[in-house]
C-alpha cells in the first residue's frame, strides 16, 4: 500500500494528481492546499483514491512520499516537515530564493536519511534530466544551455516575472558570474512554438550545474519577452496564446578529439509537463515505478537531474505522453 501527499492544487498540482492516480500501486492520494475548497475540488475530480488533508495540522502519518506543487519558498517549509517525518520529497522549484531554501535542507535530509528531489518541473526539472542525458552520450562535456518558454499557472507566471527583474546568473569557467544584460537571444524550439527571443536568468542555473558533472559553463534562459517586431508578435500569438510551452537543451562537449553538440527539444503545455515530471519522481520516491532507476539514491537535497537515471525516467515520461526529441527529430525515449 502506497500513499502520496500532494501539496498544491493549482495548475501543476492538478496534472500531478491525475498522473499519480493513474500510477499502478498507488492506494491513497492525500491532497492539501492553502485553499481547502480547491483541494476538495481536485480530490473530487480525481476520484475515490483521493482525500483532502489540512497542511496546517500535524504531518499525516502513513505517507510514503510527498509531492510539492507550490512556490519553492513555501515548498521548502513543507519539505522540512516531510524531512522531520522521514518522508522523501519531490518539489517544484521556480525562483532563486526558493531553490536555495530547498538545497539548504541538504544537511537535515542527510541526517534523517531522506532524499529530496529539487526542481521537478519543466525547467528546472526536465531540462536538467535532458542535459544529463545529452552529457551521457559524449565522452566529456563543458557547456550546457537550457531555454524555456511558457508558464504552468499564475504562480509560475509570477516567478518568471521575478526572474526577469532580478540580475542574471551564469556558471562560467568554473565560477559564478553576474553578467550585464546582453539583450535577447533567438532560440529555436520545435513547432508550433518556433523561434523565440530569450533572456538569461538566475533561477535554475545551480541545479543545471549540479546535474551535469564537469560543466564549466551553464546558463538558463526564458522566453516570452516582448516581441521586437510585427513578425515576432505574430509568432507569439500563434505559439504562446494557445498554451504551448517548451524547453530547448543544448550541451557541448567532446567525442574523442572532436568538438560536438547534442540538442534536445520538448513541446508541451507547461503545467502538463511539470505535473508529469513531479508525479513520476514522487511515485518513484514512494516505492512505485521500479523501472525508473535512481542514479544517486543517497539521502540529501539535490537537483532532479543528479538523482535519476535519464533514459528510464524519460521513457516513463514518454509513456505518459511527455516526449523529448533530438534536434534531428529522433525521439530520445
Amino acid at each position: 500500500m502506497t500513499t502520496v501527499l500532494l501539496v498544491g492544487a493549482g495548475a501543476t498540482g492538478a496534472r500531478a494528481a491525475r498522473q499519480l492516480a493513474d500510477t499502478s500501486g498507488l492506494t491513497s492520494l492525500l491532497v492539501a492546499d492553502r485553499e481547502p475548497s480547491r483541494a476538495s475540488a481536485l480530490a473530487g475530480a480525481v476520484g475515490p483514491i483521493a482525500t483532502t488533508v489540512a497542511i496546517d495540522r500535524p504531518f499525516p502519518g502513513g505517507v510514503d512520499a510527498v509531492a510539492v506543487a507550490v512556490p519553492a519558498r513555501a515548498g521548502a517549509l513543507i519539505a522540512r516537515r516531510a524531512i522531520d517525518a522521514g518522508v522523501p520529497t519531490a518539489a517544484i522549484a521556480d525562483d532563486r530564493d526558493g531553490i536555495a531554501a530547498l538545497l539548504g535542507l541538504d544537511a537535515d535530509a542527510r541526517a534523517k536519511g531522506v532524499l529530496v528531489a529539487v526542481g521537478c518541473g519543466l525547467v528546472p526539472g526536465l531540462g536538467d534530466v535532458l542535459a544529463r542525458h545529452a552529457a551521457d552520450s559524449l565522452d566529456r562535456v563543458d557547456e550546457a544551455h537550457v531555454a524555456r518558454v511558457g508558464a504552468g499557472g499564475s504562480a509560475c507566471v509570477a516567478a518568471l516575472r521575478r526572474a526577469r527583474r532580478e540580475p542574471p546568473l551564469e556558471w562560467l569557467d568554473d565560477a559564478w558570474h553576474t553578467p550585464h544584460r546582453r539583450g535577447h537571444e533567438l532560440v529555436w524550439f520545435p513547432d508550433p512554438v518556433g523561434a523565440r527571443e530569450c533572456e538569461s536568468v538566475a533561477p535554475g542555473v545551480e541545479l543545471l550545474r549540479d546535474s551535469v558533472p564537469g560543466l564549466r559553463t551553464a546558463t538558463i534562459r526564458v522566453g516570452d519577452a516582448p516581441p521586437r517586431n510585427a513578425a515576432m508578435a505574430l509568432l507569439r500569438r500563434r505559439s504562446v496564446d494557445n498554451g504551448w510551452g517548451g524547453a530547448h537543451v543544448e550541451v557541448w562537449g567532446w567525442r574523442g578529439r572532436v568538438r560536438d553538440t547534442v540538442v534536445y527539444g520538448v513541446i508541451e503545455r507547461p503545467a502538463v509537463a511539470a505535473g508529469t515530471v513531479l508525479a513520476v519522481i514522487a511515485a518513484r520516491l514512494g516505492g512505485l515505478l521500479p523501472t525508473v532507476e535512481l542514479r544517486d539514491p543517497t539521502p540529501g537535497s539535490r537537483a532532479l537531474g543528479a538523482i535519476v537515471e535519464p533514459a528510464r525516467f524519460l521513457g516513463e515520461l514518454a509513456r505518459r505522453g511527455v516526449k523529448a526529441a533530438a534536434f534531428e527529430g529522433v525521439a530520445v525515449a
